[in-house]
C-alpha cells in the first residue's frame, strides 16, 4: 500500500483528500499539514511514498517546499490554477490534479504512483541481485557469471547446471532452486527444469530452444510461464 501526507491550506481540500483515501485500500493518508514547516518536519523525521501538495500556500509555495527536501517522495500536486502544470512537470510529479477533483481523477493519480513504484522497486530490487554466484560440488567451488547460465536440470538427487561451455553437478533439491538463481531472471518450465529467460531463443507449446538444445515445458507451467513472458 501506498503511503501518503497531505498538505494544504483549505480544509475542505485537506477534507476532500482525506475522503478519498478512505475509499480506496490503494493508499494510506498519516497525516494532513496545513502549514509547510511542520510537513518539512516530518518529512525530515519519516518516510512517505507520495506528498499530496497544494502548489499556492502562503509563505512557502508547494513548489519551493519541493525543492528544500533533500529526498523526495513522489509528488501529486493539487491546485486550482492550471499555470502552473508546466513549472511542476519539470520536477517531476507523478501528476497535477486541478480543483474540484474528482474520485475519479483523483484514483487514476493513485494508480500512476502505484506503477511508477512498482517500477521503482524493481529497479532498486535488479541493483542487488548478484552478477555471479559460488557454486560447491564435490570438493571444488566454482565461481559462475548468472548471465552464462542456460538452464538447471534435475537429475535424480542432483541438478545439472548447464552453462555454454561446461556443465556442473551438484546435489540440491529443485525446490530450493531460486536460493541459488534469482527468480527474477530464471522460470520453472517442468518439473526437471528450470531455464535463463534470457537465453530462450524461441518458444513451441509443448518445448523450447536454448542453446539449439530442446527443452520440454509441461503443461502445468505452459500457462505460467506465457504469462510470466507476456505472451498472449
Amino acid at each position: 500500500m501506498i503511503t501518503s501526507i497531505a498538505i494544504d491550506d483549505e480544509p475542505k481540500a485537506l477534507e476532500v483528500i482525506e475522503r478519498y483515501c478512505r475509499k480506496t485500500s490503494l493508499v494510506t493518508l498519516r497525516a494532513t499539514f496545513r502549514e509547510p514547516v511542520k510537513a518539512i518536519e516530518f518529512l525530515n523525521r519519516e518516510k512517505v511514498d507520495v506528498i499530496f501538495l497544494d502548489i499556492n500556500m502562503p509563505d512557502i509555495s508547494g513548489i519551493q517546499l519541493v525543492q528544500t527536501l533533500s529526498s523526495r517522495p513522489m509528488i501529486i500536486f493539487t491546485t486550482a490554477y492550471s499555470h502552473y502544470a508546466v513549472e511542476s512537470y519539470d520536477l517531476n510529479a507523478v501528476d497535477y490534479l486541478l480543483k474540484p477533483i474528482t474520485f475519479e481523477r483523483f484514483l487514476a493519480a493513485v494508480n500512476k504512483a502505484e506503477t511508477f513504484l512498482a517500477m521503482k522497486n524493481k529497479a532498486s530490487f535488479k541493483s542487488e541481485v548478484p552478477e555471479t554466484i559460488f557454486i560447491k560440488s564435490g570438493s571444488q567451488t566454482h565461481h559462475l557469471k548468472i548471465s552464462e547460465i542456460l538452464y538447471l536440470q534435475k537429475d535424480g538427487n542432483y541438478i545439472t547446471i548447464v552453462l555454454k561451455d561446461k556443465k556442473i553437478l551438484i546435489r540440491e533439491n529443485m525446490t530450493d532452486i531460486f536460493d541459488i538463481v534469482p527468480q527474477d531472471e530464471f522460470v520453472r518450465v517442468h518439473k526437471s527444469f528450470v531455464v535463463a529467460i534470457r537465453h530462450i531463443a524461441m518458444i513451441e507449446v509443448h518445448q523450447l530452444m536454448i542453446n539449439n538444445e530442446k527443452i520440454p515445458i509441461g503443461s502445468t507451467y505452459r500457462e505460467p510461464l506465457r504469462m510470466r513472458l507476456g505472451l498472449e
